[in-house]
Order: C-alpha cells, then sequence, then structure tokens
C-alpha cells in the first residue's frame, strides 16, 4: 500500500462530501469542515481495511473512522458556528455501503426468479450482503453521534 493511495481515497471522499454539502446549502466555512473530516476519516478507513500489518473488517474500520469524523466535526463545529451534524452528515456520505446494498437487491431479485437448484446460494448473498450493509449503515449512525454525547459540552457550544 502506497501514501499514494491514501492521499487519493482521501481527496474522492473530501470531493465527494463537499458535493453532499452543497445539496443543503450551508455556510461556506461547513465545506473546508466536511471535506477536512471527509478526507480524514475515509482515509482513515482506508488504512484500517489495507493495513498488511493488522487488517479489519469493513464494519468495525466504518465505526472507527465515523468515531473519528464524528470527534473531528465536535471540536471544529465551535470554532465556525455550525452544528456538529452539519459537519460530519455530508462527510459519512461517501462511507455510505452502495455496493453491498446493489448486491443484496441484485440477490434478492436473482432469488426470486431463479430455480431451485441455485435458490439457497442466492439467498446466502442476499443476507450476507444485506446484513453487511444493514451493520455497516449502523456503525457509521453510532460512531458519528457518540462523540456528541460523550462531548456533551463542546458539542453544544456551537449554537449558543
Amino acid at each position: 500500500m502506497t501514501t499514494l493511495y491514501l492521499i487519493q481515497d482521501g481527496v474522492l471522499a473530501a470531493i465527494a462530501a463537499i458535493g453532499f454539502a452543497a445539496i443543503s446549502h450551508p455556510p461556506r466555512s461547513v465545506y473546508v469542515c466536511c471535506s477536512l473530516t471527509a478526507a480524514i476519516g475515509h482515509a482513515c478507513r482506508y488504512l484500517l481495511m489495507n493495513n498488511s500489518i493488522c487488517t479489519i473488517h469493513i464494519i468495525p474500520a466504518s465505526g472507527l473512522a465515523a468515531f473519528l469524523i464524528g470527534t473531528l466535526a465536535v471540536f471544529i463545529a465551535p470554532r465556525i458556528k455550525c452544528p456538529a451534524e452539519a459537519c460530519f452528515s455530508p462527510a459519512l456520505l461517501p462511507m455510505i455501503p452502495g455496493m453491498y446494498a446493489y448486491r443484496s437487491f441484485k440477490a434478492l431479485l436473482l432469488c426470486l426468479f431463479q430455480q431451485e437448484d441455485m435458490y439457497g446460494h442466492y439467498l446466502y448473498l442476499l443476507v450476507n450482503n444485506g446484513l453487511n450493509a444493514a451493520f455497516i449503515v449502523l456503525a457509521l449512525v453510532v460512531g458519528a453521534t457518540l462523540p456528541i454525547f460523550l462531548f456533551k459540552k463542546i458539542s453544544f457550544q456551537a449554537t449558543r
């Protein structure tokens, strides 16, 4: 794994986060926060999943990266006078497991229209990909909102 892949992953996640943030028309300072937290969080997840020493599955890696994104957003939010949720919500969207959801829906369709001999295989793919997608989203939500409750005093200073 080279540093170039890590930087590329962070830059592409930052671009996607800026695009997702632009949908809700936030202040310009939020764009910087979103891009910074998305780049660091997505690069962290990439590093956790592709490390040669200790490779972590995508679910806990997503949870840890979301916790990092949430923590960064909580500490940056008072400086830009914006809620932490406005900073971390667009930063989490590039980590939504689209391929797992797509594969589970594809397996559902194949499960419905296949012969009996392949039904078990497609049911396995449906359950495997569906559970992965659900638990990744759950890890993202829990990981990102946990810092708001852990650093309650700091997180609620942003809107005062």
